[in-house]
């Protein structure tokens, strides 16, 4: 009887040393309380921002010295939704790091919210959470409002924010948006909204902050357009990214060419996937930049034409890691030229028409293997050697 109950007891304490690991596992680290005040925190505080009530934002903060006013940066950034939704808490006694997911759109130009990863500091005083300073979370890029005010600049058909840019600067970067999207409309025939939002940072660094990446990569690169490839139809945050050091010393012509090179990347977008090759989007986007400029090969493709007439024409057509920034830029160039005549032969040989099919075609096909080559013979009736020699037959011709 002793040892029955001996082991009825050892047996009840296995249970309960069980089910308090089994508790401990499974609860949430941070105490139920912490974790729903500290949403709530995040609801007052973003609709603080999106309503513009700097009251109400300010009753969410206990700013830290030196933190940025991020209402103050993004108060002149037209919002349609601002929402945190957190990920993590980490507390220790009063102070907490929370991680959120920061979901917002911007009027009139995101079919669907953008999201960011945010981390933001927070401090328990008189039985409240404040936040004393939110940043962009590890790995995360920046947004534009974390490195400055912004500006807004708003056109028929674009909307240009910028920090540390004159009136002039953003009107004149404004002027040159709203001429790229009727440009890209009069070359693609697809579907897009025929909006453009451009983001002019401060300098090559804030750029590389924007991107999350070494400046170095990015040094003579005048623009690039961030976005989600692929056939959803709802690419919901095309950004044009100027960097104001490369893209400023260019003149009116070459801006404009630029810009729109990278609008024609956000109408294409949906219809560019993993088997488009680097040449055909990027030639398609200079092909678009340049068409009805009048420019001649001669004019536009300087570096190509140097190779041509030193009797080195390349053998084939460039293939994506040639496009890498931060390499030889001479090859660099070449390689957008090489594209860019690509696309222009197609046009003048085949119509333009049959460009914008084929462009569509290899982005329709999941993946690379096959999908040029299959729209070659789909849509341009020949194949990729006569679809070659074509090619540097017709570079000899423009460039020799």
């Amino acid at each position: 009887m002793a040892g029955h109950r001996r082991g009825s007891w050892m047996v009840a304490l296995c249970v309960a040393l069980c089910l308090a690991l089994l508790a401990c596992c499974g609860r949430d680290p941070v105490p139920d309380a912490a974790a729903g005040e500290v949403r709530a925190l995040l609801e007052r505080r973003a609709r603080a921002v999106l309503a513009g009530d700097e009251k109400a934002y300010d009753r969410t903060e206990r700013p830290a010295k030196g933190a940025r006013d991020l209402f103050e940066h993004v108060s002149g950034v037209p919002l349609e939704s601002w929402e945190y939704r957190l990920t993590r808490l980490h507390r220790t006694g009063a102070e907490a790091t929370a991680t959120a997911e920061l979901h917002y759109r911007v009027k009139g130009y995101d079919r669907a919210p953008v999201t960011a990863e945010r981390t933001l500091s927070l401090k328990r005083d008189g039985g409240r959470w404040y936040v004393t300073a939110e940043r962009p979370a590890e790995k995360a890029g920046e947004q534009l409002w974390d490195q400055g005010r912004v500006t807004a600049e708003r056109g028929r058909r674009s909307l240009v924010l910028g920090i540390g840019q004159s009136p002039a600067e953003l009107r004149a970067h404004r002027e040159l948006a709203d001429r790229a999207v009727p440009a890209v409309r009069d070359a693609w025939p697809g579907k897009w909204p025929e909006r453009i939002v451009v983001l002019v940072p401060r300098s090559l660094d804030g750029m590389a902050g924007l991107l999350n990446a070494p400046a170095s990569g990015y040094r003579g690169i005048a623009a690039v357009t961030t976005g989600e490839t692929g056939g959803s139809g709802r690419a919901p945050a095309d950004r044009i990214i100027l960097n104001p050091e490369a893209y400023g010393v260019l003149g009116t012509f070459g801006k404009q060419v630029v810009l729109t090179h990278e609008a024609t990347h956000v109408a294409t977008r949906t219809r560019t996937s993993a088997a488009t090759p680097l040449w055909l989007s990027e030639g398609f986007a200079d092909w678009v930049g340049y068409r009805d400029t009048g420019r001649t090969p001669a004019q536009a493709a300087p570096e190509l034409r140097r190779a041509v007439q030193r009797g080195q024409l390349p053998g084939a057509l460039p293939e994506d890691k040639d496009f890498g920034f931060g390499g030889d830029a001479a090859k660099l160039a070449g390689a957008y030229e090489g594209a860019w005549l690509a696309c222009r032969m197609i046009a003048e040989q085949w119509g333009e028409r049959k460009l914008t099919d084929f462009y569509r075609a290899v982005g329709d096909r999941p993946k690379r293997a096959g999908a040029v080559e299959d729209a070659l013979r789909d849509v341009l009736d020949t194949t990729p050697g006569d679809f070659t020699a074509r090619w540097r037959t017709y570079l000899r011709a423009e460039l020799g």
